[in-house]
């Protein structure tokens, strides 16, 4: 799979545009992102790249006075983990209980949940605000003996993190065959069972399930299209968490939640960044 690799700039160049920036090419095809000290590279698969969608989405930027420019090649084959090491991925601890690392770490610090995590073109290390608001969540959730679907699952941390929590079964899904690959890599190195990994989008979910709790964590218009996907699959009483959209994006969410039977619970942000926890 070919992936073209671009080079924002913006003006005035901050961690803010940079957040907002990555929301706004999550919505055209953006996969990953990588801040950089001047700039902010972006990944998208060659076959998925629309560059008409591209410049309306920047033409259309939420933030004004902003010029956005790039540059793109296509992305060389690398070898991630080492690219990781060098530069970005650091331990974190998460919620005082959950530590995410990777296999070149030393000195890692100790913690109740301890995951290992090998990124390959998959980038959920658990610093981006998105997923540390879920790992918060399911840190304080109850997950013995649910089954648990992870969709848009990256590297399955969240799904890895669920096993090591109780749950009895989880489904890890991901339309990027890298996620799929990288996924299998790391619930193998955590040593964990009972999680099923299938490349896919929410099509594919109607021969799955049903699933007690649903973790959603992509991006706001991905979830108002395919949130009946995910309430079509819920078992009664069931939760659906979900996040990648920022704090003004909850009323969209929620009012599409409701119109689906569901009730928001509560919700937890981080840096405008918003987690929302829904039931039946």
């Amino acid at each position: 799979m070919k992936y073209l690799e671009f080079n924002f700039h913006t003006t005035p160049d901050t961690e803010t545009m940079h957040d907002v920036l990555s929301a706004v090419l999550g919505e055209v095809g953006f996969e990953s992102f990588v801040e950089q000290p001047e700039g902010l590279l972006a990944y998208v698969q060659q076959a998925q790249f629309d560059e008409t969608a591209l410049k309306a989405a920047l033409e259309a930027f939420p933030i004004p006075d902003t010029a956005v420019t790039y540059s793109y090649q296509e992305a060389e084959d690398k070898d991630w983990n080492e690219e990781w090491e060098k530069n970005f991925f650091q331990p974190i601890v998460i919620g005082n209980r959950c530590v995410i690392h990777s296999t070149f770490h030393q000195d890692v610090p100790k913690a109740e949940y301890d995951i290992v995590i090998n990124p390959q073109m998959a980038f959920g290390t658990g610093h981006h605000e998105t997923t540390s608001l879920i790992i918060e969540e399911l840190l304080e959730r109850n997950l013995e003996g649910v089954n648990l679907l992870d969709m848009g699952c990256g590297t399955s941390i969240l799904a890895i993190l669920g096993r090591m929590r109780g749950a009895a079964h989880c489904t890890a899904i991901d339309i990027d065959e890298w996620c799929v690959r990288n996924s299998l890599e790391n619930i193998g190195l955590n040593g964990t069972d009972e999680i099923e990994v299938h490349q896919g989008n929410a099509t594919s979910l109607a021969t799955k399930g049903p699933f007690d709790v649903v973790i959603a964590n992509i991006n706001r218009n991905i979830l108002l299209n395919d949130m009946h996907y995910y309430v079509a699959r819920m078992s009664p009483h069931a939760t659906l968490l979900m996040s990648g959209f920022y704090i003004e994006d909850l009323p969209a969410i929620q009012a599409e939640a409701e119109r689906l039977g569901l009730k928001l619970t509560h919700h937890r942000e981080k840096n405008r960044w918003t987690a929302a926890t829904f039931t039946r």
